[in-house]
């Protein structure tokens, strides 16, 4: 199945902001990070606003906001439910908001919104809502695991785009996992009714280098959202060009 456009490369930064407040310093600076990203290839830059405010703040928003636009760059807003986080999201106005689920003793987001839940959708619905009424052309994706049926109840509340969660299928890869290529088969028969709906198909959660070759030759995927990697790989080769080093293999 052919993507409705060519793959594109979001760089989530909140684990510079992980390592800001984990001191409570004004550093690293989450305005060089942006810059250092955006000049070296990033389409996109991604954050979530989580409800207990452990990496991105409010104030960071704005700045990305701002700098993305500076750039002509678009700007992914991750959030769950919580009115304040939408309330903040209204204030900024993203370009795309991507609705997420969120519990307070995760480590970092578990798995996708659990549409068959009717209590979750119908929160879900207000929300997509919400975001339409307040934000001015406003794009609206779902974190979602690879499930056809989800996907059919994803459709009635009519998102731009699906992000899957790929997750499980990032574990298992680094774990040369058998389960790999059941995963893949899974993306594949999500991302053609994603398509055939005019749906957009992006990836995120647990993403690495290593993984993007296979990936990208399946043809599966128009966005890649890849931050924890990056932050991590960056101690090592610096920010700048890590983000180059991917943005050149998606590219191609």
């Amino acid at each position: 199945m052919s993507l409705l456009y060519p793959p594109r490369l979001g760089v989530n930064i909140d684990h510079v902001t992980t390592l800001r407040q984990a001191r409570g310093e004004d550093y690293p600076c989450i305005k060089r990070a942006l810059k250092q990203c955006l000049e070296n290839g990033a389409d996109q830059i991604t954050i979530h606003l989580r409800e207990d405010r452990r990496h991105i703040q409010d104030a960071d928003c704005p700045i990305v906001r701002n700098i993305t636009s500076d750039y002509n760059k678009l700007f992914n807003l991750e959030l769950a439910t919580a009115k304040d986080v939408i309330d903040t999201a209204i204030h900024c106005s993203p370009d795309w908001v991507c609705i997420v689920p969120e519990k307070r003793e995760e480590k970092t987001t578990e798995g996708g919104l659990n549409l068959q839940d009717e209590s979750v959708f119908k929160k879900i619905a207000q929300t997509v809502e919400t975001l339409r009424s307040n934000i001015s052309g406003v794009k609206v994706s779902l974190f979602l695991e690879a499930n056809l049926k989800t996907m059919e109840i994803a459709k009635k509340l009519s998102p731009e785009a699906v992000e899957i969660h790929t997750g499980e299928y990032a574990k298992s890869f680094l774990a040369k996992s058998d389960k790999v290529e059941s995963y893949l088969k899974d993306f594949m028969i999500v991302q053609q009714y994603l398509v055939e709906n005019k749906i957009h198909c992006h990836a995120g959660h647990g993403i690495t280098r290593e993984m993007l070759p296979q990936l990208l030759s399946m043809n599966i995927f128009e966005e890649y959202n890849i931050g924890h990697w990056i932050i991590s790989e960056s101690i090592f080769n610096g920010l700048g060009p890590v983000v180059k080093d991917l943005s050149e293999i998606i590219k191609k």
